[in-house]
């Protein structure tokens, strides 16, 4: 079973300020969230209390910021479902992106009450796949990590490993896709990104940040690290939240991946009920929210804002 340790008392002390939560006040504003929904006839009426409370988190318990990125996750799973349908790990397209990665959540949690996760590429030779199925896979992913979030992160620190990457599958990725990817996880997920390590970086890593520079501020770009060897991520991260893979006690990256798999498969029938929680444009107060309005593609792209 796919499972994560859940926080101590004085790590949910520490989140819980890093998330300027109070635990006397939080319920009644996931109830004024939940009262907003049912005012705003383009937005579903309900939704899962969980899910929601970790929209309030992100936000620092802002309820007009919690309110702003709401409406931007059910608008952008409206107006690209390519992302955000089809959930089905047995399908033949998906099998081409999850057979040949390989991602974990560490179970433990950083002192800073943080979450890890590590993310790899295992079969370079393979490129034979649709990229929209690689937003697929990002948001199922994202979509199981929140579910069973209970006690909130104050942070995420991501594990890129860069060895297997190869310059064929750059080309896989247009700017446009990439700002799509960007836009749709940035701006809308309920996560803080406090750090980003890339360990056995290609050789035309520069023609990657090329690729995102733009997309990004430059809060983001400072907390991109990159690293020659395992001992300067060591300085960052213990080894007890790290898989075997990168000299760590966590266990095998495959055995984490196996549970998010598997994790995946048995949240199948909440996936179906997921894709039809979204905003109805139809319906909404002025004017209908596009896919060109909601990319910026209608001008020079923007620069994505971080917490």
């Amino acid at each position: 079973m796919f499972d994560l340790d859940q926080p101590s008392p004085d790590q949910q002390v520490l989140i819980r300020q890093a998330l300027n939560e109070d635990v006397n006040t939080r319920d009644k504003d996931l109830e004024a969230i939940k009262e907003w929904l049912t005012k705003e006839p383009h937005l579903p009426d309900t939704w899962d209390d969980t899910m929601l409370m970790n929209f309030l988190r992100s936000c620092n318990f802002s309820l007009e910021r919690t309110k702003r990125r709401l409406d931007k996750y059910f608008t952008v799973k409206a107006v690209v479902p390519e992302f955000f349908t089809d959930y089905d790990v047995a399908s033949p397209e998906m099998r081409k992106i999850l057979d040949v990665v390989e991602v974990g959540t560490m179970p433990g949690i950083t002192p800073q009450g943080r979450r890890v996760h590590i993310a790899r590429i295992v079969t370079p030779e393979y490129e034979d796949f649709d990229t929209n199925y690689c937003g697929k896979v990002l948001f199922m992913l994202a979509d199981v990590r929140l579910k069973i979030e209970k006690a909130g992160s104050a942070g995420e620190v991501y594990v890129l490993d860069g060895e297997n990457c190869m310059l064929k599958h750059l080309f896989k990725f247009s700017p446009i896709f990439v700002k799509k990817i960007l836009v749709s996880t940035i701006d809308v997920l309920p996560v803080k990104i406090k750090e980003v390590h890339v360990i056995n970086a290609p050789s035309f890593v520069d023609s990657i940040l090329a690729l995102v520079k733009p997309f990004l501020k430059e809060k983001i770009l400072k907390r991109l690290h990159f690293h020659k060897d395992l001992s300067t991520l060591h300085e960052y991260i213990s080894k007890d939240l790290l898989p075997e893979e990168y000299e760590g006690t966590a266990g095998k990256l495959k055995l984490h991946w196996d549970k998010y798999l598997a994790a995946c498969e048995d949240f199948k029938p909440w996936f179906k009920e997921q894709e039809k929680i979204k905003a109805d444009e139809s319906k909404r107060p002025g004017k209908a929210t596009s896919y060109e309005d909601f990319f910026g593609l209608h001008g020079s792209f923007r620069t994505l804002a971080v917490d």
